[in-house]
């Protein structure tokens, strides 16, 4: 199909701008995957029958055969006869097969037993191939930039407004454990996909058949042969809570990048000017940035990690609404369910163009110094009260207000307004040099930014070393 035909913007739009990263996703999130991912279900249905003496071994390798060579376009078109997806794709694959094999194809299962391990597979597969080695770049990324600047001084904020000094190193460490706890949640949820093989309602009654004494052995056998987790109940459908473990944790770790990238795009406004595009500083560069201001480079990288987040987030409220269904089952989660692939795409794609966006900023350090000068005598309220509150004043708080007020009022500084004003002196007498000179020069009052800094990039560093997955 020529993708400018295609309705959604990750067929036509993103894939066109980012087709390398795309063809990188399809073996696991295609149409084409999803048949390939039923397939192997059923051929790996052969062989646990075969395991279990109910088919030859030679009966099973001929399913698999069969199994490997079907396709997408075969099983829609015998859809479109039979109406029926999964019954589809057996009559494709018994097509290719012997009479002695063809009884064996998709014996005992249902649909959904199909359906919901392939499902559970292909996020789980997905999952270690792209997802979380793109997290742990994007990690080691921000690592990197938080070591290198940990003792890079910044104005932190609040509100939007000047609060006390941090490191640019110590803002870019939140994100670092906010993003590495998000990328252990994901694998954790991976991990905890599971399939099922327990029939029409659950309860093994046609396995039992075989196997009155242990029907669900089958299923054990079944679900390790594909490196799944055996369910301790099910209806006719795996319980969705699995699902929906996995995709709240890619949209909670899909916040954390949203935040990143807000806070990175702040930082590069003019009025502030922190961060800066290399696009801008290059005299190269063909990047337009302003269909009417030539001048013009924006953040539209980061932007479009917001603007993704806000297209796909809601959708958890979907998943949500999947945890539902009527008895043993009903088909009020078919359709909204084969969405989830979708979502796994947008939020792999969301983590490209992160770490794209990451790539292509620099921080300004003398920037980054010219605010916190600018701005740091209204700091000097803070380490005042908490000074003068551990000297003995009884309303430390108080004065330290009013002498900012005072301050401000009469055009001097916080500094100086506490060097003449004796009341606060005698206060100050009883500080060590250390203390005194914070008050002195509040751009010092970092706290202990630089050392958590490192240590939070320590930590994260052992562990991504210490998980070869990543």
């Amino acid at each position: 199909m020529n993708p400018f035909d295609a309705a959604s913007p990750l067929d036509s739009r993103y894939y066109l701008a980012d087709g390398e990263f795309f063809r990188r996703l399809h073996p696991f999130v295609s149409e084409a995957a999803q048949v390939k991912y039923l397939a192997r279900v059923e051929a790996a249905l052969a062989e646990t029958l075969a395991a279990h003496g109910v088919c030859p071994a030679a009966v099973a390798a001929e399913i698999g055969q069969a199994c490997q060579a079907v396709t997408a376009e075969e099983v829609y078109e015998e859809e479109r006869r039979i109406q029926h997806n999964i019954r589809a794709l057996v009559n494709c694959i018994r097509r290719k097969l012997g009479p002695a094999a063809r009884p064996y194809v998709h014996l005992f299962a249902t649909s959904a037993d199909i359906m919901d391990t392939a499902r559970a597979l292909c996020l789980k597969e997905v999952t270690g191939a792209v997802i979380l080695p793109d997290l742990s770049k994007l990690l080691r990324t921000l690592i990197g930039m938080a070591r290198e600047h940990a003792g890079t001084p910044q104005m932190g904020r609040t509100h939007g407004q000047h609060a006390v000094p941090i490191t640019f190193g110590f803002a870019v460490a939140l994100y670092v454990s906010r993003l590495g706890q998000r990328l252990q949640v994901i694998d954790q949820a991976s991990r905890n996909l599971r399939g099922k093989f327990a029939g029409a309602v659950g309860a093994c009654n046609a396995l039992s058949l075989l196997r009155p004494d242990n029907p669900a052995s089958l299923e054990a056998d079944l679900m390790a042969r594909l490196g799944l987790k055996t369910p301790e109940i099910s209806s006719q459908v795996v319980q969705p809570e699995y699902v929906t473990d996995y995709v709240y944790a890619l949209a909670s770790c899909w916040g954390v990048m949203a935040n990143l990238a807000d806070d990175f795009r702040h930082l590069q406004r003019s009025e502030i000017r922190e961060l800066r595009d290399r696009k801008a500083l290059d005299p190269n560069s063909a990047v337009v940035g302003s269909s009417t201001m030539p001048h013009k480079v924006n953040p539209k990288d980061f932007e479009n990690v917001k603007s993704l987040w806000k297209a796909y987030m809601p959708r958890i409220v979907t998943v949500l609404m999947d945890q539902v269904s009527e008895h043993q089952r009903d088909l009020t989660n078919s359709a909204s369910s084969r969405f989830v692939t979708e979502f796994v795409t947008a939020f792999a794609y969301g983590i490209y163009r992160l770490q794209g966006s990451v790539d292509g900023i620099e921080p300004d350090m003398a920037r980054m110094r010219e605010v916190l000068e600018s701005g740091k005598d209204p700091v000097t309220a803070e380490p005042l009260y908490v000074l003068l509150s551990l000297a003995g004043h009884g309303d430390a708080h108080e004065q330290a207000r009013v002498s900012a007020r005072q301050a401000k009022a009469a055009n001097i500084t916080l500094a100086q307004l506490i060097r003449s004003d004796g009341t606060i002196q005698q206060y100050l007498q009883r500080l060590s040099p250390e203390q005194r000179a914070i008050l002195e020069d509040p751009a010092k009052y970092q706290g202990a930014a630089e050392q958590i800094t490192r240590a939070v990039c320590d930590e994260w560093e052992k562990r991504l070393s210490s998980n070869p997955g990543s």
